[in-house]
């Protein structure tokens, strides 16, 4: 392995999935605004939108999650190459 690619500012970081409110803590480097406090301790935290407590593929839960508008987002974009219906005479 190369020397001195690797990031030294690991630290404990508290991740929290905003979709069920699961919490876990593990080593990061990432850096986060805000601080959630487990167990009486103040950790970094940082949001995730999905995460393994939550994700289809591993709950076995189909789960349409619509953020933003994405499939409107898409159908607008695509829509131009929608083929036009002619009017026969």
């Amino acid at each position: 392995m190369k020397k001195g690619i690797h990031p030294e500012s690991y630290r404990m970081v508290a991740f929290k999935d905003m979709s069920n409110g699961d919490i876990f803590l593990t080593r990061s480097c990432a850096n986060a605004k805000d601080n959630l406090e487990v167990d009486g301790v103040k950790y970094p935290l940082i949001k995730l939108e999905i995460s393994r407590t939550s994700h289809p593929f591993y709950t076995g839960k189909v789960k349409l999650v619509d953020t933003a508008g994405r499939i409107d987002k898409f159908k607008m974009k695509y829509a131009k190459f929608k083929k036009e219906e002619t009017k026969t005479e």
